[in-house]
């Protein structure tokens, strides 16, 4: 990390203690929504980064995202840093108050710090100090902060509209969704940059069965229930092909040298042997069986109001993460397939299929390369798939190079923190992110 001026270590870190200690909860129902936590992190941004509200031009989107424009010395390649402002609620018993922004063994703790305020403090105290530096970026930098992304939200796609509105197509967007990752491969003791170049699509639809209902006491073979048991069964026992999308290939080829002797020249010749490395991958556990594949997952159950009453409608949620390579609409004729029966009925209640991947032998991946390199030395930079949905599949739309990176080194238990309890990010990782921010922007070609 370079080192810091006197106080400004400080001052960083108790800038995003302030944004934790502000419970910006979202919620689908916007009604349920509490807009004056909103408000309030409005006005602590504004208090905490003055210069960035005083210099840069300020669009707000939707009911409390900000879209800010820092302009260049020129526009024709400009950048987009993007971020979040809401957090999921609180569950379960945490260590430390999950609003209370501690201190506690060299680690911010609470809910929001890695995700995603961690990465709205390290962008605005970048700017902030470049800014005070007198800096002039060489190209258009924005920062697009939405309000809702944790409910699917439209902060996004209204914030991509403003910049189409304004004929403004980006070169780089980056957002959440990778991470300076340790522990994130078995036998690679080396962390791994992992710089999101895709996301699985994200589709929702519910497996509906009806019949006659009735009393508990004069049950039917096959009613709605049981109809609906044996459709879930067919289709955990019917997964979709599994395949290794290109950045997964190569993910595995640069981790190649940091694996074990005995995996080297299978990670190595990845793309020459790719169905062997996808059956390796699929008998290694859920989590990476799940780089290979669309999953299922049936995430609620709906029948009878009561234990002596038929069912008349029986009702699985599904959520299935769509592949690289897949579509929605094949996903849901393997559905038909893997089920059938004419009787259960599938209701889509959600379409999303998965983005374009962004190029990996370009200039503007090989920045965010460099910067990583320099700032993590200890890191293998590569690409990988994002299995999770966030902000920025919305500006694929606008830009072809969309990337997912948050800069902060995270270990396993960190990132199984996340939307759960005791999130926490180490002081040091906030103040690498927040170099790691700055030395990209001081980086942008002319």
């Amino acid at each position: 990390m370079v080192a810091p001026e006197d106080g400004t270590r400080e001052r960083a870190v108790a800038k995003l203690q302030a944004l934790v200690r502000i419970p910006t909860v979202s919620h689908p129902d916007p009604a349920a929504v509490d807009t004056a936590r909103f408000e309030e992190l409005l006005d602590e941004l504004a208090r905490q980064f003055p210069l960035v509200h005083e210099r840069l031009e300020l669009t707000r989107i939707h009911t409390h995202g900000l879209l800010f424009r820092w302009p260049g010395t020129a526009d024709t390649r400009p950048l987009v840093l993007m971020a979040h402002l809401d957090v999921v609620p609180v569950e379960g018993e945490w260590t430390h108050p999950p609003f209370s922004g501690a201190i506690v063994d060299g680690a911010i703790w609470g809910r929001g710090t890695l995700d995603d305020k961690g990465s709205l403090a390290a962008i605005c105290e970048a700017v902030e100090t470049l800014l005070e530096r007198g800096h002039v970026p060489a190209q258009d930098v924005w920062l697009s902060f939405g309000c809702d992304e944790e409910v699917f939200g439209q902060a996004a796609p209204m914030a991509v509209e403003e910049l189409r509105r304004r004929g403004v197509r980006p070169w780089m967007v980056i957002d959440e969704g990778g991470a300076v990752a340790s522990e994130a491969f078995p036998g690679v003791g080396a962390p791994v940059g992992v710089v999101g170049v895709a996301e699985k699509g994200v589709t929702s639809f519910a497996l509906r069965v009806e019949g006659p209902g009735g009393h508990a006491s004069t049950p039917a073979r096959n009613g709605p229930t049981a109809r609906l048991a044996r459709a879930i069964t067919r289709l955990e026992r019917s997964p979709m092909p599994a395949r290794l999308p290109d950045p997964t290939v190569e993910l595995f080829r640069r981790l190649a040298a940091h694996a074990p002797a005995a995996l080297r020249p299978v990670m190595a010749n990845a793309a020459k042997v790719r169905p062997l490395l996808t059956r390796a991958i699929l008998a290694a556990g859920p989590e990476p069986a799940a780089m290979a594949r669309t999953t299922f997952a049936v995430t609620t159950l709906s029948a009878s109001p009561a234990i002596n009453v038929l069912a008349a409608t029986a009702t699985a949620g599904v959520n299935a993460r769509v592949a690289i390579g897949d579509s929605v609409a094949g996903v849901l004729d393997h559905v038909r397939r893997a089920v059938r029966d004419e009787q259960v009925h599938i209701d889509l209640l959600e379409a999303g299929e998965p983005t374009p991947v962004s190029p990996t032998d370009d200039a503007a991946f090989a920045l965010i390369e460099r910067t990583i390199t320099d700032l993590f030395p200890d890191a293998v930079p590569a690409p990988y798939v994002v299995m999770a949905a966030t902000d920025a599949r919305h500006f694929t739309a606008i830009c072809e190079r969309v990337y997912r990176f948050a800069p902060f080194r995270m270990t396993k238990a960190q990132r199984q923190s996340i939307h759960t309890v005791d999130e926490h990010l180490g002081v040091e990782a906030f103040l690498d992110g927040i170099d790691w921010y700055r030395l990209l922007i001081e980086r942008l070609p002319a």
